[in-house]
């Protein structure tokens, strides 16, 4: 039977509705706010492979285009692959909610979150965030939940929660708070350049407002909870743990302190291979790898938190060694290339017109996008052999994060007429690439001459806790850290604030105070990053590659647009095979040429004004002779514009036959001498041979055939046939 449950969140009722869709699931909710309305299902299934050594939870996010009322865009109409922005969306849930199932779960677990209807004021993945946690917390699945979760923003000097899409283009945050009843799970970021203090102002903001929604589902759980089932949780073998531990634990633990990185994964790979040498004739391979790897880890944490060190011996706060470079290919607009310790990032800036914006097929409100950041993970980057694919998940999320990152520095399409992808390639990962790829995407942008406001860095932070509440922040992690360690927490911003944070956790959340003191120490390595990067450019090149596309705006009358696009794109279409250069054209009459040859784009400007420029009385223009009738000739003044030289203003003298003066494809000089009330010009090659006006009587030798009218006829001008006297002719055409 359908149950609802409701709370006040952000001056607005939030809906959970349970029992009434998708009954045969194990446990599934509607989350309503506002007119946005989520589906979100669980299953679970049997655990298969009880050998496996991680959490086997997918979380799937499925935009469907009819909650926004559109038809995908697609040739099939139908929704593909996920789009960007749903990706994010299920990364989001899936770190919020994988922390809190019991370790060594072996269980499948799937989640899938079904957009069912937007509003387009309240965005979705908050309600799958909250929909996730309640499916859960009412199924037979152990959860150390509930969690509630918020957006926060910052507008007029204000924290505004859960704000309405349209209000974030000018919020100056961003920030998503994921939270339990006493600790925060998860956060991600974007900002404008906002200084810390009120970044963590806003984390405590959003905290608080998650309670809320942390009793709404406790309330769910005490109504309509499903008894918890008994899981066999996957356990080391007691003997297994004390024949590694008494015979090799010291030798791991002298491995994993190893200070190089390279002789610290030899070392502890010699070890592996000493154990399973000894120890599998009593045990299996698998079960051996997990006794060592959680002595491995046991050994690592244990180091950190009593020498107060870095694995590799650094200080805590200590930073890898780092390099900046720029310039490295000359034939692309821009690269960078930034090391920190072993990881290392090469980015390369391509510019390209408005036309090359990405276009985007979703349920939110951006339509297009101008800047994007690409990330690629090679295998090579750890030394390993994998199969290439398709970009994954994670290459899309820590792409995703770099772009939020560099966002706010990049100029804007008035300041920079161009279109900018950046791509950047790990070329070595031991720890944080997704940050380094800040670093050199800042280097590959000003190397490009992109005027961003300044320069962006990142670091990432790290966490070992103890059993006794100790706990140490590490500024820098590397892999092994990463891997061991409790936290991983980005931080990439300018000299005057945050512009991006992403916070994921490994234990069942971690204290306000936490955060705040990773979020100041990451404050202290950017400035020594900005002093690295200011050694290779101290600022954007002040011109651009000369193999990047010069930009040119011209205005022209919003009326002509239709001239220069032509029939079905036909005229846009041969402007561009002509003259190789790239024409984008806005509603207001913005016209912008690019080509990376100055000679290119004027070529095209010229044609386009040429198409949008009015003939003037009196001037004087060299065209083209398109067409010869018994009556004159037709002459091309301006690009698809035809004007007519009558017979009687071919010559100053008498001409018997128009074929005796001109013929087609001649090019002659000629003046306006008149514009009828219809548009139609009439030319004159007299008028420049004598100095005359032109409007004389038609000169010596006139057709007798053409009776000319004064000029205050309606409907017929000087040097034009009466149309009975046209009726055997072919119609002088419609100005185009």
């Amino acid at each position: 039977m359908p149950q609802s449950f409701q709370c006040i969140i952000g001056g607005k009722i939030l809906t959970i509705e349970t029992g009434k869709l998708a009954q045969q699931a194990e446990s599934a909710v509607t989350v309503r706010y506002g007119g946005t309305i989520v589906l979100v299902t669980v299953c679970v299934g049997e655990a298969k492979d009880k050998d496996a050594d991680f959490l086997r939870l997918t979380v799937d996010y499925e935009e469907r285009h009819y909650a926004v009322g559109k038809i995908p865009g697609s040739f099939i109409r139908r929704e593909g692959r996920p789009s960007e922005n749903a990706t994010l969306a299920g990364r989001m849930v899936d770190r919020s909610i994988r922390p809190l199932f019991p370790k060594g779960l072996r269980n499948e677990i799937q989640v899938i979150v079904t957009v069912l209807s937007t509003d387009q004021e309240d965005d979705p993945d908050i309600l799958a965030l909250i929909g996730a946690s309640a499916a859960v917390t009412i199924s037979s699945i152990p959860f150390s939940g509930p969690i509630g979760a918020v957006r926060v923003g910052y507008l007029d000097n204000n924290l505004i929660l859960n704000p309405i899409l349209p209000e974030m283009g000018r919020s100056l945050l961003d920030l998503v708070v994921v939270s339990t009843r006493d600790k925060i799970m998860m956060l991600e970021a974007g900002a404008r350049e906002v200084p810390e203090e009120i970044l963590l102002d806003a984390v405590k903001f959003g905290q608080d407002d998650c309670q809320d929604l942390i009793k709404l589902q406790e309330e769910m759980r005490q109504a309509i909870g499903k008894p918890k089932m008994e899981v066999e949780l996957a356990k080391v073998k007691d003997e297994l743990l004390a024949a590694v531990s008494s015979e090799f634990g010291d030798k791991l633990a002298q491995a994993v302190t190893h200070g190089d990185h390279g002789k610290r994964d030899t070392a502890i790979e010699e070890a592996k291979q000493e154990i399973i040498g000894k120890l599998k004739e009593t045990f299996t391979e698998a079960e051996i790898y997990e006794a060592i790897e959680y002595q491995l880890r046991k050994a690592a944490r244990k180091s950190i938190l009593e020498r107060k060190l870095h694995l590799d011996g650094r200080q805590l706060k200590q930073i890898r060694p780092l390099s900046a470079e720029v310039g490295l290919l000359p034939r692309t607009h821009g690269s960078g290339l930034f090391s920190r310790g072993q990881t290392q990032v090469l980015t390369i800036t391509t510019l390209g017109s408005r036309g090359q914006e990405q276009l985007i097929d979703g349920l939110g409100l951006e339509e297009t996008k101008r800047f994007m950041h690409h990330y690629n993970f090679s295998p090579f980057s750890t030394g390993e052999v994998k199969r290439l694919g398709g970009t994954n998940r994670r290459e899309i999320g820590h792409g995703a994060l770099a772009e939020r990152a560099l966002a706010p520095v990049i100029p804007s399409e008035e300041d920079f007429s161009y279109t900018i992808r950046l791509v950047s390639e790990v070329l070595s990962s031991n720890g944080s690439t997704s940050m380094a790829s800040v670093c050199s995407s800042s280097l590959a942008l000003m190397d490009a001459g992109v005027p961003i406001k300044a320069p962006v860095v990142g670091i990432a932070m790290g966490l070992v806790t103890g059993d006794d509440g100790d706990y140490v922040v590490l500024t820098d992690i590397e892999g092994k850290e990463d891997h061991y360690g409790d936290m991983d927490f980005k931080v990439a911003g300018t000299g005057l604030g945050i512009t991006a944070i992403q916070l994921d956790v490994k234990l069942q959340g971690i204290s306000y105070q936490v955060v705040s003191q990773a979020v100041m120490q990451a404050r202290e390595a950017h400035a020594e990053i900005f002093e690295k990067l200011k050694q290779a450019i101290d600022s954007s090149r002040p011109d651009l590659s000369p193999y990047a596309p010069r930009m040119y705006k011209i205005s022209i009358d919003p009326g002509k647009i239709g001239a220069v696009i032509g029939p079905g794109g036909k005229m846009i279409r041969s402007i561009i095979n002509e003259t190789k250069a790239t024409i984008d054209v806005e509603d207001n009459g913005t016209v912008t040429i690019g080509s990376s040859t100055e000679e290119a784009a004027r070529k095209a400007i010229s044609i386009i004004e040429g198409l949008t420029k009015e003939a003037e009385v009196g001037a004087t223009y060299t065209g083209k002779v398109t067409r010869l009738m018994n009556f004159g000739a037709f002459v091309e003044i301006l690009p698809g514009k035809e004007g007519l030289v009558h017979i009687s203003e071919l010559s100053d003298h008498r001409v018997a036959k128009v074929e005796d003066v001109v013929k087609v494809g001649d090019v002659i000089t000629v003046k306006v001498i008149e514009i009828d009330h219809l548009g139609r010009v009439n030319l004159s090659r007299k008028a420049l041979l004598t100095g005359s006006n032109g409007d004389d009587d038609g000169g010596v030798g006139a057709p007798a055939s053409v009776e000319r009218r004064s000029s205050n006829q309606p409907g017929q001008r000087s040097g034009y046939p009466r149309r009975d006297d046209r009726d055997s002719r072919r119609p002088y055409p419609s100005p185009k």
